[in-house]
């Protein structure tokens, strides 16, 4: 990936708190990912190599207590082999927040998206929008607590919903994250999430809960390790087995990442493997997933 954040211009303006800064931002971004998973018996094997570009423009006003983003996103993806899914596809994106220090321990932000084309669990194409609100606690810098409640509502390219219409969904999904700061760069972190959505089509309709554990080590100044890993949890209400039963996915994720920013360049690897299993032997599958990006920041 190929990442480029073109200088914010800061503009001050008097306010009766104190001074406003305005910072307008913009990165463009090229990438490119290689992956391949397989089923059990080897009968399935899936490639999943690819490119995209990704362009982003965004101004932040903020003063010492608070701060307010408005920010555009388009990311443009190629595809290629015999990756299942679309072979190409443009993802815009719409951000609006707020967030407001409350004291010197506490924080709370509210935010609003808007996604047009996502590719999303239950479905490639999707229309969703979103509002969520975020408290953030940190007593000390040491530890850092987030908890996020986000309401999702989502249209689906489709016409398997009732009467031949596109399908919809909604549902709630509640992130808790903690960090502990050991020192410069230096980290540990635990994610939690639970998610769900509900749709009158029975194909959209799912619920999953994930966990995550990384920790960050600086190796020398400009070159950082992070070891992480995750496990995950899906139920898809409405898509059965050939047994007849509601389909249950887990998957395991351990990955590593390297992070060399040797002054304004950002070097980035990572590398991840995939176990997944499933009630459903045709979505029991294992597989890797690499990542190379470059960067230059000026």
């Amino acid at each position: 990936m190929l990442t480029i954040l073109l200088p914010a211009l800061p503009v001050q303006a008097q306010s009766d708190e104190g001074d406003w800064e305005l910072d307008p931002y913009a990165r463009i971004e090229v990438g490119m990912v290689t992956s391949q998973s397989r089923d059990r018996d080897d009968e399935l094997i899936i490639v999943g190599d690819g490119g995209y570009l990704r362009g982003q423009v965004g101004v932040e006003l903020k003063d010492d207590s608070t701060s307010i983003t408005l920010e555009a996103d388009r990311i443009q993806v190629e595809r290629f082999g015999n990756a299942t899914g679309r072979d190409r596809y443009d993802r815009d994106r719409f951000t609006a927040s707020v967030e407001q220090e409350l004291g010197d321990d506490w924080a709370i932000r509210l935010q609003g998206r808007v996604y047009d084309d996502l590719v999303s669990v239950e479905s490639s194409d999707t229309d969703e929008v979103q509002a969520s609100i975020r408290i953030e606690y940190q007593p000390v810098l040491d530890h850092r607590v987030r908890a996020t409640v986000t309401w999702r509502e989502r249209e689906y390219a489709d016409t398997d919903g009732p009467g031949g219409t596109a399908s919809e969904g909604d549902g709630v999904r509640v992130d808790v994250d903690y960090r502990h700061r050991i020192g410069r760069y230096h980290y540990v972190g635990v994610d939690l999430r639970t998610e769900e959505i509900d749709s009158d089509n029975p194909e959209r309709a799912y619920t999953r809960e994930s966990a995550s554990l990384s920790y960050t080590r600086p190796i020398t100044d400009n070159l950082r390790v992070r070891p992480a890993i995750e496990l995950r949890h899906t139920q898809f209400r409405g898509r059965m087995t050939p047994g007849g039963i509601p389909r249950d996915d887990t998957q395991i994720v351990p990955e590593v990442e390297f992070l060399w920013w040797p002054g304004p360049w950002r070097i980035e690897a990572e590398a991840k493997y995939l176990f997944g299993t499933s009630n459903d032997p045709l979505r029991t599958r294992e597989g890797y997933r690499l990542s190379l990006s470059v960067g230059y920041v000026f």
